[in-house]
């Protein structure tokens, strides 16, 4: 089983624990690191919508409290568990935590971090 076929059924398993009574797509995410270990995140909405947490976000949370080593693969699915590639803010917090050859799951097959956000602003930046 390749990686984003392995993330798939991950964030699948996960997908039921979105919160996302708002805008009713729930979303799950999943990221294989270095190490193995598979990093799971849903979407958590909140009535006051600036302060909803995507599933990248929520992943990314989860992987800092646990000591992740570097992310090599992700997948974020919708409800109908297809590939949806992160939001504009979820990438640039990709940008942030994630090599630039993330591989990231697609529609259209895998694309890097780097690739779906080209010429990012990062902390390099700086």
């Amino acid at each position: 089983m390749d990686s984003h076929t392995q993330l798939h059924a991950a964030a699948s398993k996960v997908l039921s624990r979105a919160y996302a009574p708002y805008s009713n797509y729930p979303v799950a995410a999943a990221a294989l690191d270095t190490a193995g270990v598979i990093h799971t995140g849903v979407n958590i909405e909140n009535a006051s919508y600036g302060v909803t947490l995507c599933a990248e976000c929520s992943l990314i949370s989860s992987w800092r409290l646990n000591a992740g080593t570097e992310l090599t693969h992700l997948v974020c699915l919708n409800a109908a568990r297809q590939y949806i590639t992160p939001c504009g803010r979820c990438r640039q917090v990709l940008i942030e935590h994630a090599p630039k050859t993330l591989s990231i799951a697609t529609q259209h097959g895998p694309i890097t971090l780097e690739d779906l956000l080209p010429v990012a602003f990062g902390p390099e930046s700086l």
